[in-house]
């Protein structure tokens, strides 16, 4: 335990996420190090995204505007939504360069333990969604772990009665990898979603 400001920092650095009480201060004892210009741009940048960042209207995606860049792009195809958790997983899905459709963000996964359920999440306004005749399909690319497996059988389960064509991101063995690493649920997923291998 320190005193007053450096203590009260490190409790504040260990609310976040991922940010344990070694971490917390480790941190705050760089921020105490730090050159005093570098941290005055590092609260001025906190205040800033806290000030000017939203959520767009449309998909939920973080945004300086009503509506993110994606969802005002007319080049995007707008038949097909790709249904994600957060915002970083559109970064994820940008990255790869092999989707031009459009996002929903559901702002998070069920997850009994933690007190979300399906109401906690953008569910309703994905519906809202489904109203335009345009879309044909949805695309679900929920983290492959227990609360997004769940989100996604939710998902899959609620729009099957809807009529639009609904499919999930194939999982299985990453590039690179080891069989005999590879867990037993991973494992299944890849024999599961076996293809023709001249194809």
């Amino acid at each position: 335990m320190y005193e007053g400001a450096v203590q009260e920092l490190i409790d504040e650095l260990g609310r976040l996420p991922g940010i344990g009480p070694k971490s917390a201060q480790r941190l705050a004892f760089h921020i105490l190090e730090a050159d005093p210009e570098d941290m005055k741009r590092l609260v001025s940048s906190i205040v800033t995204v806290k000030e000017r960042v939203k959520f767009c209207s449309i998909c939920g995606n973080v945004s300086e505007e009503d509506t993110c860049s994606i969802c005002r792009d007319p080049r995007r195809d707008p038949t097909v939504i790709c249904v994600v958790e957060e915002s970083k997983d559109v970064i994820a899905v940008e990255r790869t360069r092999s989707f031009r459709g459009r996002y929903h963000v559901l702002g998070g996964a069920i997850n009994p333990i933690a007190g979300i359920g399906p109401d906690q999440l953008r569910i309703r306004e994905l519906l809202n969604r489904l109203s335009d005749s345009q879309i044909e399909e949805i695309i679900i690319a929920t983290d492959p772990n227990l609360e997004g497996e769940a989100t996604a059988t939710y998902l899959a389960r609620m729009l099957k009665t809807i009529g639009i064509t609904v499919t999930r991101l194939a999982s299985g063995l990453p590039v690179g990898g080891d069989l005999e690493y590879a867990d037993e649920i991973t494992l299944g997923r890849a024999f599961e979603g076996r293809r023709n291998a001249l194809n």
